[in-house]
């Protein structure tokens, strides 16, 4: 099942195939923020910044959710070399 970024429940991101990739957009993006341990769970976890969710989504129609996360990839290691 793919995954989205969503805010206030519209989707804000393509469909990407797992979740995870989702994450790393999230994190480039500067929405994912480390909170503080609780006494459940050693260490910071990451959570979204304000009203961001991660959640299933449908696929558009002529949409690929692993192209996507080819060209999400590929955007990143170009703008890697560039701040290098």
């Amino acid at each position: 099942m793919p995954y989205a970024l969503f805010c206030n429940d519209a989707q804000i991101s393509k469909a990407y195939p797992d979740e995870s990739d989702v994450w790393k957009l999230a994190q480039r993006s500067g929405l994912v923020v480390d909170v503080s341990s609780d006494d459940e769970r050693p260490g910071p976890r990451r959570v979204l910044d304000n009203d961001y969710e991660i959640k299933p989504c449908r696929v558009a129609q002529g949409e690929d959710p692993a192209k996507n996360k080819a060209e999400a990839e590929q955007q990143s290691r170009m703008e890697l070399e560039l701040n290098t």
